[in-house]
């Protein structure tokens, strides 16, 4: 459960402004909120069933659009990357090793080159 928590809020961050605002709300109030079905369904004055269609719907637009995109998927991929090349730096600190610096800029450059492509 927590896994799935955290990749709908992973999409929501990426793509929440793409879902209407029904949608957006319902989510937030079952997923970071930790509402029910039944006490979002009180607290917009509809059905239960509605509020499992809206928030079953939505997760699947999220899903659609992560498929189009890639965007999260990207993010984790490029934070990996900088997080390796950080450890790389820090393994440099105080030693004279061009190969290594060569290799850390050149794994910089394709990052920073990904980024102006966007």
């Amino acid at each position: 459960m927590l896994e799935k928590l955290l990749h709908m809020s992973a999409l929501f961050d990426f793509y929440g402004a793409l879902l209407t605002e029904k949608q957006q709300r319902c989510l937030e109030m079952h997923f970071f909120d930790d509402l029910s079905l039944s006490e979002i369904a009180n607290e917009l004055g509809i059905s239960r069933q509605a509020i499992y269609d809206i928030i079953h719907r939505s997760e699947q637009s999220l899903n659609d659009y992560e498929i189009k995109l890639g965007l999260v998927a990207r993010y984790k991929e490029e934070r990996l990357e900088l997080q390796s090349i950080s450890e790389s730096v820090e393994k440099l600190r105080g030693l004279d090793n061009k190969t290594e610096i060569n290799d850390i800029l050149k794994r910089l450059s394709s990052l920073i080159g990904k980024v102006k492509e966007a």
